[in-house]
This record gives structure tokens, C-alpha cells and sequence, in this order.
């Protein structure tokens, strides 16, 4: 069972090809005229959001009304948030305008990401556990990108770090610091993720490297933002309620979780098309002497999420302009190895959906006949039979779910037989083209 929260609408496609061309792990053909989304496949980057020029595409998240549904309701703001308010030179103008829209508390995502980042350095540079953990490291905080490790390079899975994302560890230390407050169970306190992607809100519904997640909603920024902007025009007074640095508040942009590890062995890259370059050149060996990757399936980090409301560049610029008003961080772990609390549950395991057969003999052979096909395609990558490309297009042939006619150039050469076919016939039995038969 796959939940995601990218969905189509009909109603509004089209059927053209701009989403098929872009998805990351060929998930989408066009059938019948609309778009269809493989759910084994997606893995909710939100690119066929950002491209679709007809709005075909949208992701399903948490709605403002549907914080009701808890006693005590706790907003946890990313960090990429701050980016979307211009000339914002204190964070407690969010925080504050937060607490007016009906949260009784928040707690800032950018403090836990502090602590993972502190997390991370024991785990890679600390005695044994950090020699046990194979080079190059490579960044959890995306989901979108774990999911593409995890359905196209199996070989990579055992590199990405195993520690929960910032947005889950300042969930459950939310959640413990509400219940010793208020003396409320864990069923009547809500946190509510207040997110820039549909990554996140995948990420809550079927989480990786643990069984429950402690979020109990991803509202979007594009959704908040409206009201909060509203709101913080109108505050009498701010609480001082941020507690974060650099460090954590640099997490939204790219490049920012990696200067936290305070360690020049390290490579950034952001956009979905430039992490599976970088995937494919950690795979095969290429990039070396690295310590740790950070990759983002967003332009610009987080800041670049397609449920944000700003241009990702001038966000992360004032991003950067508040920085500057920060110490460098606010919160550390204690002494001693890494809590428990804060690693994953589970391994990350391959999820072989893009496998032809789980029959080696039938995956060979299905093998030679895709590359049989794709010898007799045009190799353009067109697009206009559905699939991206004409590899996919084979694929999609000999597993049964097109036809190969389906491709107009093969199309084509077909009815040019047909039509020489019915030519020579004509020829043979002496028919003019007036349908009469010529006298000898």
C-alpha cells in the first residue's frame, strides 16, 4: 500500500509530455490522453508540480481547520518559512504570529536540526561507530532523496546516515516537553509540520527508518503564509521565543546542513536532476575523498520547495541577511554517544520496483527482447508515445502495457508497408485508381 501526496487531476490535463520528461524516476506515462502516476514509483519530489503549466498536478497536506481535532496543538516552522517574509530581522515575528493563529506552542525545526547536525559529527568522526559508517556519507534530512536511493541505487543504501530528519526529532521533543507542561497524553497533543514540499507530507503518512512517525500533519507554507502575514502586521508585542543559530536556520538552504559539520570534505548539490548526476557518480566510484554528501531534491535547498510561496534565490538571500543576526548555535546534546531516540529504527532497504521479473531467467529474457525493441526505435525520446524515452517505451512494451504501435514512427512504417502492400496488389491485378479494371 503506497500513500502520496502528489496527486493528478484530470479535469486539468492535458496530456502533454512536460511531467513525463521530468520525473525523476519515470514514474508517469500519458495514457489515454492523461497523465497516470506508477505509485510504486513516485516518490513525491513535487517536480511534476513545479513543471506542469496546467496545474494538472497538486499535493494533498494538512488544512489549518484540522488542528481542532487536539488539545494542545504545536506548530513546528522549517526553517525555510523565515525565507518568505521580506526584511525579517527577527525570527519571533513568525514564531509570535504563529501562536496567534491558534498554536499553543511552537517549537522551531531549526533547534533540532542543530542537534542532528551535532549528532552527525559524533557518529562520523567518534571512535568505532563513526569508522563503521561508509564513506561518503550521505545526508537523510530529504526524503525525496531517500526514496530515489532507495528505488535506484541500491548499492547507496547502506551510505545514507542513519538518524531521523530534523522535522521528527523536534517532534518528539515537542511532544515530551508539552506532556510534562501540561500533563496531557500523547493522543491530545498534535504537532504540525509546517512544510515547503509534499516530500514531508509523504514522509509523515509512510515514513523510512521508523514504524510511526511523530508528526501528526504537514500544513503548507503557501497555506499559512496568507494568514501569518496578516498576522504579524497586526502584533502588539513579540515573545521571545527563538531559540536557534546559524547552524540550524542555515539547514533550509543548500550547503547549510554540510558548513555545520565544521569539516571541508564535503559536497552540496540541489536539484533533482543534479543529485541523480551525483548519485550516479558516487555509484560508479568516480567522487572520492569525501566524507559526507548533502543533496536536496529542491533548487536552493528547502527554500525551493514547491509548496513555498517565494522565488527560492531571494529567499535564500534573506535567509542569509538573517543569519547574521544569529549566534552560531543554541543547542547541544549531553555528553556520551548519540541518543538512542534520535537514530533510525530500521535499515533502509532497496525497493526493487523498477526490477523487470523476480524470475532471473524471465528478467533475461524480457532484458534481450526491450533491447531488441529499442534497436528498432528512433532513439529521439520524443515522447509522444507516453514514456519518456524510448528504453521506457520498450519496457513498457514487452511487460504488456502498450502496444508497440503505439510509437507514431513505427506507426508509420507500418502503414507505408501496408500502403506499398496494397500498391504492388493494384499493380498485379491491373486496377487503375479509378477502381476499374484496365483493358488489355
Amino acid at each position: 500500500m503506497f500513500y502520496h501526496s502528489v496527486i493528478l487531476k484530470e479535469d486539468k490535463c492535458v496530456g502533454c509530455t512536460n511531467c513525463v520528461k521530468r520525473c525523476p524516476t519515470e514514474a508517469i506515462r500519458i495514457r489515454n490522453g492523461k497523465a497516470s502516476i506508477a505509485t510504486e514509483r513516485c516518490i513525491d519530489c513535487g517536480e511534476c508540480i513545479r513543471i506542469c503549466p496546467h496545474h494538472a498536478k497538486r499535493a494533498q497536506f494538512t488544512h489549518l481547520e484540522d488542528l481542532d481535532k487536539f488539545k494542545y496543538r504545536i506548530a513546528l516552522p522549517a526553517p525555510a518559512l523565515y525565507g518568505q517574509f521580506n526584511n525579517l530581522d527577527d525570527i519571533d515575528y513568525v514564531l509570535t504570529g504563529l501562536k496567534k493563529m491558534g498554536f499553543d506552542q511552537v517549537y522551531e525545526v531549526s533547534r533540532a536540526a542543530e542537534l542532528v547536525s551535532e549528532a552527525t559529527r559524533k557518529l562520523m568522526y567518534n571512535g568505532e561507530t563513526g569508522a563503521a559508517l561508509p564513506r561518503p556519507v550521505i545526508s537523510s534530512a530529504c526524503p525525496a532523496v531517500v526514496r530515489l536511493i532507495r528505488v535506484r541505487f541500491p548499492d547507496l543504501c547502506e551510505h545514507v546516515l542513519p538518524l531521523k530528519s530534523p522535522m521528527e526529532t523536534a517532534a518528539l521533543m515537542a511532544k515530551e516537553e508539552a506532556m510534562e507542561k501540561t500533563g496531557l497524553r500523547e493522543k491530545d497533543v498534535g504537532c504540525f509540520f509546517i512544510t515547503p514540499c509534499p516530500a514531508k507530507v509523504t514522509d509523515i503518512k509512510m515514513p523510512l527508518g521508523m514504524e510511526k512517525s511523530n508528526v501528526d500533519g504537514a500544513i503548507a507554507i503557501s497555506e499559512v503564509f496568507p494568514t501569518l502575514s496578516h498576522t504579524m502586521d497586526r502584533l502588539e508585542s513579540v515573545e521571545p521565543i527563538a531559540n536557534s543559530g546559524i547552524i540550524g536556520v542555515g539547514w533550509s538552504t543548500s550547503g547549510g546542513e554540510s558548513a555545520a559539520l565544521l569539516n571541508e570534505k564535503y559536497l552540496a548539490a540541489d536539484g533533482i536532476e543534479n543529485v541523480i548526476r551525483v548519485l550516479e557518480e558516487v555509484e560508479d566510484e568516480r567522487i572520492g575523498d569525501l566524507d559526507f554528501i548533502e543533496l536536496n531534491a529542491c533548487a536552493g535547498g528547502c527554500v525551493g520547495g514547491v509548496l513555498c510561496v517565494e522565488n527560492p534565490y531571494v529567499a535564500k538571500a534573506r535567509i542569509q541577511r538573517l543569519r547574521k543576526y544569529l549566534p552560531v548555535s543554541q543547542n547541544h546534546l549531553a555528553g556520551g554517544p548519540v541518543p538512542a531516540k534520535m537514530a533510525w529504527e530500521e535499515e533502509l532497504e532497496f525497493s526493487n520496483v523498477m526490477t523487470l521479473s523476480s524470475n532471473l531467467s524471465e528478467a533475461m529474457r524480457m532484458m534481450v527482447e526491450i533491447e531488441g525493441l529499442e534497436e528498432e526505435l528512433p532513439g529521439l525520446d520524443c515522447g509522444a508515445c507516453g514514456a519518456p524515452t524510448c528504453r521506457a517505451f520498450a519496457e513498457d512494451v514487452v511487460k504488456g502495457v502498450c502496444k508497440k504501435t503505439d510509437c507514431v514512427f513505427i506507426y508509420r512504417k507500418q502503414m507505408q508497408k501496408v500502403a506499398s502492400t496494397l500498391s504492388e496488389l493494384e499493380h498485379g491485378l491491373g486496377w487503375h485508381p479509378g477502381g476499374e479494371k484496365k483493358k488489355s
